[in-house]
Parts: structure tokens; C-alpha cells; sequence
């Protein structure tokens, strides 16, 4: 290995970064490719999600826009039905309600209501996640909404890794794909300090497929299946069980859909448990949807029933206290584990 293969291979970026060089590097291969949202031109993002596009791209294919959602996706809707590859950066989440019938009933539609002559191959991303006390109207994750919602693929990375593969498979794709990041997970100094934010990621393009589930640690006795930040909080949560002779596989589902189901099944199968953990609100959720397909398919396996951990059913507090109450974490995980082992 030569002394220029050893640093690329021993590079380490956050996944703030790791998104931006998926989206660059694609805007490269592909002038069909461009990037609208607010402050994502000289600014970067706000979560660095453009980080220099703007420098290299220009003005023409770095789009600021107004602050008017309703707007600047129905602009990347019609882009893309004529072709183009827009890459939207809704700014949080928790923004949807302004936008929802350009989200739902046309983003995720047109493909079908034109019997399936017109694609929409366009990338939505968004930021999600609490932790930083900024209350309910910035604080949900709300993948499980836009997952309930037919058409569209929804696509949630935890690692820079898996950010930049994501982002280029989403890009690629010929479907309208929504990419969820937690701001946990970015790398921001801003936050709080999360050493996992910062990766190996390969400086070349490569893709990682849209609904594979990883197994983001090996173990015998629970799966915990999760997703995004929580998958760091279950990594958190393994360390300290193993101290104490228990080993816990830790399922990162990576997309919701498509959802891997044969893979949550994989692991039951081994474990014989199942705790899911999520940081969006427990009813209709993603929660219930993996206990259920457990259940209907590796019902004989299961030694205890499943068990979950996630929002309460209210809004988001802005009281740290009482936000850190609510949210997931690795002492939540580490004793839904034991109730299951003692189930």
C-alpha cells in the first residue's frame, strides 16, 4: 500500500461532510444534478449539508430560496418531471405541515397517477432530532409519518459512511426518495459532542443500496433494531451490557422503505429477542411496524415478547430536563434489555 492509499484509507470526515461530497461528487458526474433550498448556497447549510457547493457550482445549480417550502419543492417537483435531478433541502422536518400537499400528493404521486409515464427522481432531504432543547417545532424525527405515506422511499443514515453512499444511491434513483439526517449525527460542534459523527468514508463514489439493513454489531442475546441517532445510543448501551456478560445485536435499518424485513427476521431468529428503539412518537410508528413483522414471521423464535422504547405520544419539551426525559438513550436501553432478558 502506498503512503497515498494509507492516508485514503485511513480518512475520517463527519457525516455533515460525508453528505456534501455525496451530493458534489454526483453534481460532477451528472449536470442534471442541483441543489435548491434555504441558506444551502454561501452559507453551506445550516447542518453544512452544501458545505462549498456554492464555490464550485455556482449560483445556477446552488439555489438560495425564498422561505417559501410550498415553492421551492414544487420548483424541484417540476424539475424533476422534466428531467432533471434536484437534490431539496427542507430545512427541519418539523416544517412538513407547509408543504405537505407538494410532499404527499405530488412528489410521491405523479409516478402513479400517470400510470407510471412521468418519474420523479428527486432527493428531499431534511433534518430531524431533539437533544439540543429547541422544543417541539424542531425537535421531531417524524420519519415514521412520511414512511406511513405510499410512494416515496425513505432513507435515514447514522454514520458518515452510510451518508455519502445513501445520498449518491438517492441521488441515482429514479423514484422520489426523502433523506432524513439527525442532527446528532452530523458532527456539528454545536451539538453535543458525538465521537461516532466522525468516520472513515472513502474519497472515491461508491453507493450503498436503499432498503439493506447493516449490522452495526454482532451479538446473541437481544436484537435491538434501530435507526439513526438511537443506533449510536444502542452502541452506548452494548458496551455497558457487555460488561456484564451480555451481547446485544444492534440492527441499523438504515431505510424504512423499503424496510428490511428478512433482515430484522434474520436476527430475531438468532436472538430470540427484540427491542426496537426510536426516536420518533411510539403509536403508528416504526416501532410497531418491525414488532409486527416480527411476529408474523419468526413468531416460534421469539422468547419473550417484544418491547420498545420511543417518544412518548407529546410534543417535544423545550425543559432539558424533561426533554432528556422523553428521549431515548443508552440507560433506557441498557434496562429494556434486562426486563427482556428476564421476561
Amino acid at each position: 500500500m502506498t503512503v497515498t492509499d494509507t492516508e485514503t484509507a485511513a480518512r475520517r470526515i463527519t457525516t455533515a461532510k460525508a453528505m456534501a461530497e455525496g451530493i458534489g461528487l454526483e453534481m460532477r458526474r451528472d449536470p442534471d444534478v442541483f441543489v435548491m433550498g434555504e441558506d444551502v448556497g454561501a452559507y453551506g447549510g445550516i447542518f453544512g449539508s452544501t458545505t462549498d457547493l456554492f464555490g464550485e457550482f455556482g449560483a445556477d445549480r446552488v439555489i438560495d430560496t425564498p422561505i417559501s417550502e410550498t415553492g421551492f419543492i414544487g420548483a424541484g417537483i417540476g424539475a424533476a418531471v422534466e428531467g432533471m435531478r434536484p437534490v431539496v433541502e427542507l430545512m427541519f422536518v418539523d416544517f412538513y405541515g407547509v408543504c405537505m400537499d407538494q410532499i404527499d400528493n405530488n412528489m410521491a404521486k405523479i409516478h402513479y397517477f400517470s400510470g407510471g409515464n412521468v418519474k420523479v427522481p428527486m432527493v428531499l432531504m431534511t433534518a430531524a432530532g431533539g437533544g439540543y432543547s429547541d422544543a417541539g417545532q424542531h425537535s421531531q424525527t417524524l420519519w415514521g409519518t412520511f414512511a406511513h405515506l405510499p410512494g416515496m422511499k425513505v432513507v435515514v443514515p447514522s454514520n458518515p459512511y452510510d451518508a455519502k453512499g445513501l445520498m449518491i444511491s438517492a441521488i441515482r434513483d429514479d423514484n422520489p426518495v426523502l433523506y432524513i439526517f439527525h442532527k446528532g449525527v452530523l458532527g456539528l460542534g454545536w451539538m453535543t459532542n458525538n465521537p461516532r459523527a466522525t468516520g472513515h468514508v472513502p474519497e472515491d463514489p461508491y453507493t450503498v443500496p436503499i432498503g439493506k439493513a447493516a449490522i452495526a454489531r454482532e451479538g446473541t442475546d437481544v436484537t435491538v433494531a434501530t435507526i439513526s441517532l438511537s443506533v449510536h445510543r444502542a452502541l452506548d448501551a452494548a458496551d455497558e451490557l457487555e460488561k456484564e456478560g451480555i451481547s446485544i445485536e444492534v440492527l441499523d435499518l438504515r431505510s424504512l422503505v423499503p424496510l428490511d424485513r428478512e433482515a430484522i427476521l434474520d436476527s430475531v431468529r438468532k436472538t430470540h429477542r427484540l427491542l426496537v428503539v426510536d426516536e420518533d412518537y411510539q403509536s403508528f410508528g416504526m416501532t410497531g411496524e418491525v414488532i409486527t413483522t416480527a411476529v408474523e414471521g419468526a413468531f416460534d423464535y421469539l422468547d419473550a415478547p417484544p418491547a420498545r422504547i420511543a417518544i412518548p405520544d407529546v410534543p417535544i419539551p423545550y425543559s432539558r430536563v424533561l426533554e432528556q426525559f422523553v428521549l431515548p438513550d443508552a440507560d433506557k436501553i441498557v434496562a429494556g434489555v434486562k426486563s427482556l432478558l428476564t421476561a
